[in-house]
This record gives C-alpha cells, sequence and structure tokens, in this order.
C-alpha cells in the first residue's frame, strides 16, 4: 500500500504506486484538469511521476506560484521549438525562468528582428494547438554529448560536458523535439494555453562572459490566462509612461553619461527633491534618538578582510592601490609593499571604527549610528539602469549596537518608524520578508539559531505579517525585507534590518557589562529607504512625476497673462517664497494657455495665473496640476493655504 498525504491532512491510499495525473483523477475531474505538476514532499516533479512510497503530495496548478513559474518554463521551450522549425539553422542555448516571464538565448548568424515576433508567436500557438505530449528521458552522458555535437547543438554538448560525474543526463521530449533540461515541465504542450507575448530582443554573451561569443536573446511574458496577460502589458504600458528616466529629463531633474556610468548628474531641480527627502528622513531619525556620523570613502583593505566583506564583495568593489610620492617629476610609485585601498561599498565596518573608538558600557546601548553615507559598487555595467541601478549610491544607512535583550525592542521601533516614514512618502501597501541563512555564511549554526529566532520573535512582536525566504538572508546574518507596493502594483524592496552577532566578534567591538566583563554587541544594520537615488526614481514613478507639494521641485509658477501684471506678479511670488515655497515667475510675452500647457508638462503642482484684474483685487487664481478648474483665493488666503498643503508630514 501507499498512503499520500494531502495539504488538508487527509490520507489517500492506493494498492501500488502511482503516477501524480492519478492521484489528481482521483481527487476530482476538475483537479485533474487543471494539474500541471506535483510537489512531491516538498520537490516539485512532473505529472507522470511514479510515487512508490508514503508521501507528502500537492497538486500544483496554474493558480499556484509554482505552477505559474512552470508554464513560464515551458513556454521558453515552445519558442524555442518554434524558433528552430522557423529557422533550423538556430542553435538553443539556455532558457530560464525570470520574473514575470522568461527568455532563451540562441546562437544564429543572421540577427533575429522584431518583425520575426508574430511569426514566432503563431508557431507557438500552433504548438500549443497540436497538444505534443512531453515526456522526460534519461540519456547516457556520452550519448548525450555525441547526440548534440551531431546535431550542430555545440552550446548544448559543452553543457553535458561541464556537469559533475555521476549527474542525471535529464531529457525531455515535445513531439519530434527535444532538450536538455532539468526539468519538472507540463504534462503536454496544450497545458500551457496561449497567454504569451514576446517582448524584446538582446544581446548576451554565451555563459555571461564577455569573452564568449555573443548570442541572441528573446524575452517573453507568460501568464496563467488572458486576463493576467493584458493587466500585465496595461501595467507596462503604464510603467513605460511612468518612466523615471523620461520624466527626469522633461522635468529637468537629472542626466547619466557614458563618462561616469553609473553615477547621477544632479541638476538644481533634482537635487531639490534630494535635499528636501533627506531633510524629511534626517528629522525622523534624530526624533528616533540616531546620532549621524560621517566617515571616509577609501579604507585600508585590512578592514574588509577583517570583516569578510573582501572573500564576499571584493569583485564588486573599487580597488585602488596605496601609492607613495616620488622624488622627482615622474609619477608616483607603487611602495614594494603596497597596501590596498577600498572605496567603500557599505559603511558598517566603518561605524564599528567609530563604536570602537571610546569605551562603551551597557548603560550606552543602544546606540543608534546613522549616516547619509555615499558608497561605490562595481555593478555590471548591462545592469545599470538610471536611478535604479548605480554605481554611485547614498543610503540611508544606519547601525543599532545593543544588547541581545534590547533586540526585540529596537526592531519593534524601527518597524514602526519604517512604516511611518512610508505612510508620510504614500506607500500604504507593505509586504515584510524575513531572509534565513544562505548557503555562503559568517557564523557558526548556532549563532545563526539564535539570530533568527531573536529576529522572528521580534517580528512578531512588532504584529507584522511575514513570510520566511529561506537562503535569502545576509552573509553575516538573517534580515527582514520590506517590500513596498507602487501605484502601479509593482513591489519595491527598499527597508531592510539585518540582526548581526558576526561582523562585532570579527571587528572585536565590545561593551562593558552590567557584571563588569566585557561582552559583545549585537549590531543591527538597517535602512529605510535604501538607496537616494533608487528611492527617487521609485518616488518619480509612482506620482508619475506629479509629487506631493512638499516634495515638489518648483511648487509654486506665477505666470502672468499681460505684461501690465508683471510687478504683481513679483509681489505674488515674494508673498509665497516668504511662506517658504519654491517659487518661479514665469513673465514671458507668450499666452497664458501655453505657459500653464509647459509648466504642466514639467509637473509643477500649481500655477498661480495672474493678470490686470488679479493685481488690482489683490487675487490668484490657483490652477492645480491635473485639474481643469481654477480657484480665486484673496492673496493672503492662497499662501496661507499654500503654505499648509506644502508642509513636510509630521513637521
Amino acid at each position: 500500500m501507499v498512503a499520500i498525504t494531502l495539504p488538508d491532512g487527509s490520507v489517500r491510499s492506493f494498492p501500488g504506486s502511482v503516477t501524480g495525473a492519478a492521484l489528481a483523477a482521483d481527487i476530482g475531474p476538475g483537479l485533474a484538469k487543471a494539474a500541471l505538476a506535483i510537489r512531491l514532499n516538498g520537490e516539485m516533479t512532473d505529472l507522470a511521476t511514479e510515487i512508490t512510497e508514503d508521501s507528502s503530495v500537492s497538486i500544483v496548478t496554474s493558480k499556484d506560484d509554482d505552477g505559474l513559474e512552470l508554464l513560464r518554463h515551458d513556454a521558453a521551450h515552445v519558442m524555442a521549438e518554434a524558433v528552430q522549425e522557423l529557422f533550423p539553422d538556430t542553435q538553443v542555448t539556455i532558457g530560464p525562468v525570470i520574473e514575470n516571464g522568461f527568455f532563451y538565448d540562441f546562437a544564429r548568424e543572421q540577427p533575429f528582428s522584431l518583425d520575426d515576433f508574430e511569426k514566432i508567436e503563431r508557431r507557438m500557438a500552433e504548438i500549443v494547438d497540436r497538444d505534443e505530449e512531453i515526456v522526460r528521458d534519461v540519456w547516457d552522458r556520452d550519448e548525450a554529448i555525441r547526440y548534440f555535437s551531431d546535431a550542430g547543438e555545440k552550446y548544448k554538448a559543452e553543457l553535458i560536458e561541464g556537469f559533475p560525474a555521476g549527474e542525471e543526463i535529464r531529457i525531455y521530449k515535445q513531439g519530434a523535439w527535444l532538450d536538455l533540461c532539468r526539468g519538472p515541465h507540463l504534462p503536454s504542450t496544450g497545458k500551457l494555453g496561449k497567454a504569451f507575448k514576446l517582448m524584446k530582443l538582446a544581446g548576451a554573451y554565451w555563459r555571461g562572459d564577455h569573452r564568449n561569443e555573443m548570442l541572441q536573446r528573446i524575452y517573453g511574458t507568460c501568464w496563467a490566462n488572458d486576463k493576467q496577460l493584458k493587466a500585465h502589458l496595461l501595467m507596462l504600458e503604464e510603467a513605460e509612461k511612468r518612466d523615471h528616466r523620461k520624466l527626469g529629463r522633461e522635468m529637468d531633474l537629472f542626466h547619466m553619461q557614458e563618462e561616469a556610468q553609473g553615477s547621477v548628474f544632479w541638476h538644481p531641480k533634482g537635487y531639490t527633491i534630494w535635499l528636501a527627502l533627506e531633510s524629511y528622513i534626517r528629522r525622523r531619525l534624530s526624533g528616533a534618538g540616531y546620532v549621524e556620523v560621517k566617515t571616509p570613502q577609501l579604507l585600508d583593505s585590512t578592514f574588509w578582510e577583517q570583516s569578510g566583506h573582501w572573500s564576499k564583495f571584493r569583485e564588486n568593489m573599487f580597488v585602488v592601490p596605496d601609492e607613495i610620492p616620488s622624488t622627482d617629476d615622474d609619477a608616483p610609485v607603487l611602495s614594494n609593499d603596497p597596501k590596498l585601498m577600498a572605496i567603500k561599498p557599505m559603511n558598517c565596518p566603518a561605524h564599528v571604527q567609530i563604536y570602537k573608538n571610546d569605551i562603551r558600557s551597557y548603560r550606552d546601548l543602544p546606540l543608534r549610528m546613522a549616516e547619509f553615507g555615499c558608497c561605490h559598487r562595481n555593478e555590471p555595467h548591462g545592469a545599470l539602469h538610471g536611478l535604479m541601478r548605480v554605481r554611485q549610491m547614498t543610503q540611508d544607512d544606519a547601525h543599532i549596537f545593543c544588547e541581545e535583550s534590547q533586540v526585540t525592542e529596537e526592531t519593534t521601533a524601527f518597524c514602526a518608524l519604517l512604516e511611518s516614514v512610508y505612510q508620510d512618502l504614500g506607500f500604504d501597501e507593505l509586504e515584510v520578508k524575513l531572509a534565513t541563512r544562505p548557503e555562503v555564511r559568517a557564523g557558526e549554526d548556532a549563532t545563526w539559531d539564535r539570530a533568527e529566532s531573536a529576529l522572528e520573535a521580534a517580528v512578531q512582536a512588532a504584529k507584522l505579517d511575514y513570510e520566511i525566504t529561506p537562503g535569502e538572508g545576509a552573509f553575516y546574518g538573517p534580515k527582514l525585507e520590506f517590500h513596498l507596493k507602487d501605484a502601479i502594483g509593482r513591489t519595491w524592496q527598499c527597508g531592510t534590518i539585518q540582526l548581526d552577532f558576526v561582523l562585532p566578534e570579527r571587528l572585536d567591538a565590545s561593551y562593558v557589562g552590567r557584571d563588569g566583563e566585557k561582552h559583545r554587541p549585537v549590531m543591527l544594520h538597517r535602512a529605510i529607504l535604501g538607496s537616494l537615488e533608487r528611492f527617487i526614481g521609485i518616488l518619480i514613478e509612482n506620482y508619475a512625476g506629479k509629487l506631493p507639494l512638499w516634495l515638489a521641485p518648483i511648487q509654486v509658477v506665477v505666470a502672468t497673462i499681460t505684461s501690465d501684471a508683471d510687478a504683481y506678479a513679483d509681489e505674488v511670488a515674494q508673498a509665497l517664497n516668504a511662506q517658504g515655497l519654491r517659487v518661479e515667475t514665469d513673465v514671458r510675452n507668450e499666452k497664458i494657455n501655453y505657459k500653464v500647457r509647459e509648466h504642466s508638462r514639467a509637473k509643477v503642482p500649481v500655477i498661480a495665473v495672474v493678470g490686470q484684474k488679479e493685481a488690482e483685487a489683490q487675487t490668484v487664481a490657483l490652477r492645480r496640476l491635473g485639474g481643469k478648474t481654477q480657484e480665486i483665493l484673496a492673496l493672503a488666503e492662497a499662501t496661507d493655504t499654500l503654505a499648509g498643503e506644502a508642509a513636510v508630514p509630521g513637521s
């Protein structure tokens, strides 16, 4: 007998082995039709898998996250089959699932074009209609290498040659087409459906190495049904309108250029947003008991070796040799035993140095140390993306040095502060994830057990719903990740708090306890905004450039209807300035409708229109961005109203 335990705890018994498909049919015809795969004792596998012993099993459908990932995996394979049917000279390489879709890298002499997409999609639909059975087979290693080599698929042969000895070589066949793949897969191509769309072309090096051949990558998206696909495409269309790079140009906020890859040139208006945001978060930190510090950009490599970052992040650090000045006009030379210096990619080791510069007592704890620290990370060129992925960034970074008994209280206070800040900035939806120990990590398992238990207790004390993401923690400790949701439903991971027993030990940080003995503090690494560059990009896209009045770089433009109102326009601007508002005047010899359109495109929140009539009555006509009417107010009332609306949250 084989006993199958289902997710609801019920048990179904069978006289012998049973496939996942038969199990689904035994539960009900509706589930049999919807079934895509099974999760057998926690591992997802094909529906045709034989269950030969007592096991825990769940049926995977397209409603599950696993099921959607499976659909995308198979969409990549169906695309590859379609491409090779249409373009037989093409070699397939790898085709993984990515967020919201999939891609496949192809080797082909002639370049693909976007015009090919419609043809490929039609053939993919035909393959779905053919409902080709997908069957798993296991091949001998040498047989597999020989097959793919003879077929001209040198990339597949190379992949197999690189597999560890004894690893199972799985081949999946769908109709007459086959591919090397670990699986699992759908039972047939008909289960895929047609809620897919090819999205873009890109170049990609074989195995991501610039020394290898350049391949052609086709990206696609795939969903469980047409409704989800249409919603996703609509979201992408809206995201394109909100692209912070496009709006940044239109609003004259910043630019980036090749000579400073991954670094931002902030224009006056963009830097005004920066300063407003920095001032706001600085005030919130001060109110929460943080002290602000400033640490060096360039640190000796010994700090990074001691902290463990050197072995983990060395390739992402900008490193320079220590030079000694020459005695003549020649360039500086390296010393005989040159030191290596690194531009800091993070602030934590430097904060420990400030902590260690004095003898600390338990009475000094918790010590909350904040820095708007400028950091540099050598991100790959292809990964750079406007403000969202940069090489030079400034973080609202802070480290809390505390006793272990204070972890829950400090974490709870941080969570409350973070939620309040996000609400002030217009983000009300938040997801919390507890990321646990990664495979490569510092510290003993017993230390990780303590850290994970302490952080989980803290998030429970904060009364926050959370999910656990195994293996996603930092290399020195577990962390809470805070994912906010923007106006069009995208999630962004910005805030984090990481519990660290390891770094204080590595860098020899201590405090004198109540017993007069030395103890190690716990170190909480935390950020709310994360990178200010990235967060400003998120704000621009969330608000489609129409920032809240307190954040807008120019809050009011006073625009004249006729030149005889120029003097009154200056009077209005001065009155608004006196209330602390950021104001410009527009007294150009242009029609008022032209001025309104131009400043509306620049996302100015308020346009105060004045003419001779307003000058005589000492009034202004206020036009709000996106509004279709105007409001006539006395000048004093207008300045008071706008000053109130522009108040910084919580001030």
